[in-house]
């Protein structure tokens, strides 16, 4: 049984809350952790295989944004706690628990893994805009906390996104729908 399919109603939580409306925030924040935890690994994936003549640039874009994302879980995890619930961050809760698929890209030009994370911001950003409007209905600690975590990543997603938008503002992967797809455009353009 997973996170998702079990009873997540804490024995107590904050005050002003209702335990069923906390275990609510619980599901949703857990995702959320996972999430976060499973782009930290992806953003180091992309730092270590990265390669080509922008290979520094990239690689040194990341490493900050990784340790921003790492601090996004651990105050994501604290918030369950406080919740009352359990922070499950093992590798095997986030792979049983995810809705998406591994990043795809292994060892690739700069601007290819790039397009590739573009999407994987993407994806993460719409989903971050679901669950606040889900935490709003609930609790404005909650969703303070999770729109404070959206502008880190849309301002992630924007320095990806000028390595791969022309002077004309053309995105040159805005078209794809997949990290492959969006890795071969993002090719063409190195």
């Amino acid at each position: 049984m997973t996170e998702q399919t079990k009873d997540l109603t804490p024995k107590y939580t904050v005050p002003g809350i209702e335990r069923e409306a906390a275990g609510r925030l619980i599901g949703l924040l857990g995702l959320r952790l996972h999430a976060l935890n499973d782009l930290h690994l992806t953003l180091k994936h992309v730092h270590w295989n990265v390669v080509g003549p922008h290979f520094i640039a990239v690689h040194e874009m990341i490493d900050p944004q990784v340790d921003s994302v790492r601090e996004m879980a651990d105050d994501v995890a604290e918030r369950i706690a406080a919740l009352g619930g359990v922070a499950h961050g093992t590798p095997g809760t986030l792979v049983a628990e995810r809705s998406w698929e591994d990043y795809s890209i292994g060892r690739a030009d700069a601007i290819a893994h790039l397009g590739a994370l573009n999407v994987v911001y993407t994806g993460l950003v719409e989903d971050l805009r679901a669950s606040i409007k889900e935490a709003g209905d609930i609790d404005p600690a909650t969703e303070d906390m999770l729109i404070g975590q959206l502008r880190d990543l849309e301002q992630f997603q924007w320095f990806v996104r000028a390595h791969l938008e022309s002077a004309g503002g053309t995105l040159a992967t805005g078209d794809a729908h997949s990290e492959k797809e969006a890795a071969a455009k993002g090719a063409q353009i190195s």
